[in-house]
């Protein structure tokens, strides 16, 4: 593997790579981060998980020029669970370079705060078309300056139907520009836009090559006599993994899957497009620092969910599409970890599975569930609690505050808090069960920078 030391990266990305622990390349930044460097447009395909956010932002972050206080980079996301993830790993990554701003401009939540912080200045912008589209409209953002142009995700875009809104938004970034569009996969959707909006570009096909490499691929046969909804809980009782996400077709079918559980005993969260931002947030969150043992998504709202100790994946129902599928099992056996991937089939499902070419036909013999005995052990139970405080980065708070709060009187260690989301007013705090309730004391009885402010536990 090749290290960034190679790289013709400024000294304080390097610095800051190395704090990072980012000591060796990813085969796709190994591929991608030269052309980028050298200004080439970059069509590139890669999987979530395989590194691409810090190839392109790493990109955007050598471009950019800190003293001149103007939105320089775009990068596009489909939902705004990505845009959040990117804009944190690009912070992350830009944490040794003085006085980077990035805002982040999403849809689900009231668009004056944002307009207030565009009115500041910002360097690099991360967002969803949808917004972003009405920005331009109302006038609040200019892109005349920018110079890097990034889609992530870009076949979740078109597939959400922003094809409309991404060729208006190119309407208003300059033509001389550096082009980036990072892909699951290459339809002819996709090669159509890269043709209308990208010069030269420098292909990165790594295709599948990284995918499904440490994952157990298993089919079940659901018996008639079996709910699936029984079928998927002996599935979670036999494997027993700390983190599992179940794939559902429809926000019915993921509502009533979860709650089902969540009435036999498990942790589980439903993940869906009628939810309100704040309770996509808080979910995501939860499931993320393992306040949460199973999520029941449509693949949608999935998308963005990016959980490296992620053991477990059930297929409720067959997917429709073969790509969908293996973006599906994708989502398990990362960052060198082993996973499962479980799929529920009945005599019928198995035709579908032969016509989309999804597995071979004569591969695929389906293991009866397993014994129902198994419904009676205990149900797993998370290792953290989510607190949340009602304070956060516009009150000037950050996670060693948070952290100081805690451990201030030695009656916590710093081993038993987890990750600490900071939001605009809200802070989410990973902390051990065992101390939830002396960590919720502390909080909201205590001060934090001198502050009180209020806390409660999210359930």
């Amino acid at each position: 593997m090749a290290s960034f030391n190679t790289l013709p990266l400024r000294a304080d990305l390097i610095a800051n790579l190395t704090t990072l622990e980012y000591l060796e390349m990813t085969p796709i930044q190994a591929a991608s981060l030269p052309p980028i460097l050298a200004g080439s447009d970059v069509l590139g395909q890669a999987q979530t998980g395989t590194g691409k956010t810090a190839a392109f932002g790493l990109g955007v972050l050598q471009s950019l020029n800190v003293k001149r206080f103007r939105i320089q980079a775009l990068v596009l996301c489909p939902t705004r669970e990505l845009a959040d993830q990117v804009a944190s790993e690009i912070r992350r990554l830009g944490r040794g370079t003085h006085n980077v701003k990035i805002l982040t401009l999403c849809g689900g939540v009231p668009i004056g705060p944002q307009i207030g912080s565009l009115a500041h200045g910002a360097h690099i912008i991360v967002g969803t078309p949808g917004r972003i589209e009405e920005h331009l409209r109302k006038e609040t953002l200019s892109f005349a300056d920018v110079h890097t142009l990034v889609l992530d995700e870009a076949d979740r875009m078109l597939d959400m139907g922003f094809a409309p809104s991404i060729d208006n938004i190119m309407r208003h970034v300059p033509s001389k520009r550096q082009t980036l569009l990072f892909s699951a996969t290459f339809t002819r959707e996709i090669t159509a836009i890269a043709n209308r909006i990208m010069r030269e570009p420098v292909t990165v096909d790594l295709g599948h090559r990284e995918e499904v490499l440490d994952i157990e691929e298993l089919w079940y046969a659901v018996p008639d006599d079996v709910p699936r909804p029984r079928a998927v809980e002996m599935l979670l009782m036999h494997h027993r993994v700390m983190s599992a996400l179940v794939f559902c077709a429809t926000r019915l079918e993921t509502q009533a899957l979860a709650e089902h559980l969540a009435a036999e005993g498990f942790v589980a969260l439903a993940m869906h497009g009628d939810l309100d931002q704040r309770q996509r947030d808080e979910r995501l969150i939860r499931f993320a620092n393992g306040s949460a043992t199973v999520m029941v998504a449509t693949d949608v709202a999935a998308r963005g969910l990016d959980i490296d100790a992620l053991g477990l994946v059930v297929n409720y129902h067959v997917a429709n599409d073969a790509e969908v599928h293996t973006h599906r099992i994708g989502r398990t056996g990362r960052a060198g970890e082993s996973g499962i991937a479980c799929n529920l089939v009945t005599d019928r499902e198995m035709n579908k599975v032969e016509r989309l070419g999804i597995a071979p036909p004569h591969t695929i013999a389906p293991l009866p569930l397993p014994d129902a005995a198994c419904l009676d052990g205990k149900r797993p139970t998370p290792a953290m609690a989510t607190l949340q405080v009602d304070g956060g980065r516009k009150q000037k708070l950050r996670p060693g505050d948070i952290l100081g709060a805690l451990t201030v009187g030695k009656e916590i260690t710093g081993q038993a808090v987890g990750r600490i989301h900071l939001r605009d007013n809200t802070t989410y705090i990973a902390v051990q069960r065992g101390v939830s309730q002396v960590a919720l004391s502390l909080l909201s009885e205590g001060k934090i920078k001198g502050r009180s402010f209020r806390a409660r536990r999210i359930r």
